[in-house]
């Protein structure tokens, strides 16, 4: 608590312009950014915190960011220490144990002094960088040890006391095969830091130091109060899950096991991952920040998903994953393709969905569906890299269908590429984007719709799919049934067509790649689908005429599009005593 308790107005005013700091932030690197991966995408996260190191407030976005900024900026301010920080100084820090992801998603803090004497807050950005130098460029699919993945930086100072350190930046420009967008990424971190310490300060004046501490630490004991409130009103138990990720980029005919056991009781909520696999030979180990991040995003939504961040909606919560295991690798164990994390948070909700299942849906199609691509411009010469993610359908809940080509849960806020910019900065065109007919998982409230996405390159371009949950459906809960799983078509029309997931493509002009994400499972039994609901999907091509038949028991004709309701009643009557037998 507080020295003193302040008046809530004050306090509701002094949060809200936390957050739109964090807002302001956001917007100076959108606009400053190089990168598409930033300015298009949204491939960052911003945070800032009190000069505890409580989060106080964030900027919506990339959600697995947000919770594992909190392990970084506590990592880099222990690294350097306190006492080492000076008005003026910039951190920053891409070693992926501990800056909690991989070492082109790097984070830069810097402490917020008040008259140059007294650290009073920090604000932390973190955004994905095009390359530092890693074996090869764009996403690594095959590396076996952190040393192939690129420079490394053990929290250092890029900007000490305002002026920018150019002997370091000289070695991020040279150990990167973008170099300007790269500087020019990290200039725009800099300038949306200088924003939120603007911005903190300006409040430091009009309030006074002691009422903006009180003021953070009022806004974080409310954020533990509201948390455990709402865990009063979930059940109290232990419940565990089993899913599987297909492969670890190295040992490809092997699947990997992840598990997560859930406790809720008095004390908060415990997400332990003891039974998942040990740390793996290739790049998909998820380091202990990241775990703890993407935990969180499932307790604020079973929590208190309508209301901002801060620290103490997190005091109750504690996550655990073995020293050694895929969720808290230890060096030089490679942690490059995060794709882990997004099955994590899966495996998690579906430990949860029998105990929750008014507040859990089914299975989306867990995974991001991302094409990378990188060449030389046929017309310049320079080397270019764009990437698009793809929306995955999202599963059913216990009142409503799932929404089609929706971007993950972990990556809420993002978006995918525009087909206009794309087009523009890459010699790429798109051919086809489709939503996928039958893919979202029937059921009494059916799953949303994966998402086609056809490229033609025009030049030689090496490309890479990551995709991660082609093995394995997407669950369908309560009678709902399964999805159709995320694939991608390399080489679409030609003689070498083939089936695949991650994998890395040398491309020639005019060959295709059709990316193709999962639906999302069904929730509750097909069968009590309103027959007008199976038909409007039919009308929609959701659903083909064939499904709606064999899966909902709905006959419809197609000479007419209408439902044949005596038709209908018989058939799910022959479908339920199919069943029974």
């Amino acid at each position: 608590m507080g020295t003193r308790r302040l008046d809530p107005v004050t306090v509701e005013v002094i949060r809200s312009y936390l957050v739109s700091a964090a807002l302001e932030m956001k917007k100076t690197m959108q606009r400053t950014s190089y990168n598409t991966i930033i300015y298009e995408i949204l491939d960052f996260a911003i945070s800032l915190y009190s000069g505890k190191l409580d989060l106080i407030a964030e900027a919506p976005g990339l959600a697995i960011f947000l919770g594992a900024n909190d392990y970084a900026t506590r990592k880099a301010v222990e690294k350097t220490g306190q006492d080492n920080l000076k008005e003026g100084d910039i951190l920053i820090m891409n070693y992926p144990y501990w800056s909690s992801a991989h070492t082109y998603d790097v984070p830069l803090v810097a402490p917020i002094f008040l008259g140059g004497r007294e650290i009073i807050a920090y604000a932390t950005i973190r955004a994905h960088w095009l390359d530092l130098g890693a074996k090869d460029s764009g996403y690594l699919l095959d590396s076996t040890e952190v040393f192939q993945e690129g420079l490394i930086l053990p929290s250092v100072k890029i900007v000490k006391e305002g002026k920018i350190d150019e002997e370091l930046l000289d070695i991020i420009r040279f150990n990167s095969r973008f170099p300007d967008r790269v500087i020019g990424d990290l200039n725009a971190q800099i300038a949306a830091i200088r924003v939120g310490e603007r911005r903190i300060k300006e409040l430091a004046a009009k309030y006074g130091k002691e009422t903006l501490s009180d003021a953070m630490e009022e806004i974080i004991d409310h954020g533990e109060r509201v948390t455990r409130e709402a865990l009063k009103e979930l059940p109290s138990g232990t419940w565990s899950a089993v899913d599987y990720m297909d492969d670890d980029g190295i040992e490809k005919d092997k699947l990997v096991k992840l598990k997560a056991t859930v406790t809720i009781d008095d004390g908060g909520m415990t997400v332990d991952f003891t039974g998942s696999a040990d740390q793996v030979k290739g790049p998909f180990n998820v380091p202990f920040g990241m775990t703890q991040s993407m935990s969180r995003i499932v307790f604020k939504c079973i929590t208190t998903p309508h209301l901002p961040a801060n620290e103490g909606n997190f005091r109750l919560m504690k996550v655990i994953a073995p020293e050694g295991s895929i969720f808290n690798p230890v060096p030089p164990a490679p942690t490059f393709t995060l794709w882990t994390t997004i099955l994590g948070i899966e495996v998690v909700t579906k430990a949860l969905a029998p105990a929750l299942p008014k507040k859990i849906p089914a299975c989306s199609g867990g995974d991001l569906c991302d094409i990378m691509m990188v060449g030389k411009d046929p017309k310049t010469g320079e080397l270019w890299l764009e990437a698009a993610n793809e929306g995955v359908g999202w599963g059913a809940f216990y009142c409503s269908d799932g929404p089609n080509a929706t971007m993950h849960i972990a990556e809420t806020q993002t978006r995918n590429l525009p087909v206009e910019v794309l087009e523009t900065k890459a010699p790429v065109m798109i051919d086809r984007v489709e939503l996928i007919q039958d893919s979202g998982g029937a059921g009494e409230f059916r799953g949303g719709l994966g998402m086609r996405r056809d490229y033609r390159f025009l030049a030689e371009t090496d490309a890479l799919s990551i995709v991660k949950k082609t093995k394995t459906n997407p669950w369908g809960f309560e009678g709902g049934l399964d999805a159709a799983p995320n694939h991608v078509i390399a080489y679409l029309n030609s003689d070498k067509e083939r089936r695949t997931g991650a994998e890395r493509f040398k491309l020639e002009p005019n060959d295709i790649i059709s990316n193709r994400s999962g639906g999302g499972g069904g929730y509750g039994d097909p069968l009590k689908r309103t027959p007008d609901l199976v038909l409007k999907d039919v009308i929609n091509e959701y659903i083909s005429i064939e499904s709606s038949r064999n899966l909902y028991g709905v006959v419809v004709d197609p000479a007419n599009m209408r439902v044949d309701y005596e038709a209908t009643e018989q058939l799910r009557q022959e479908l339920r005593k199919g069943k029974n037998e």
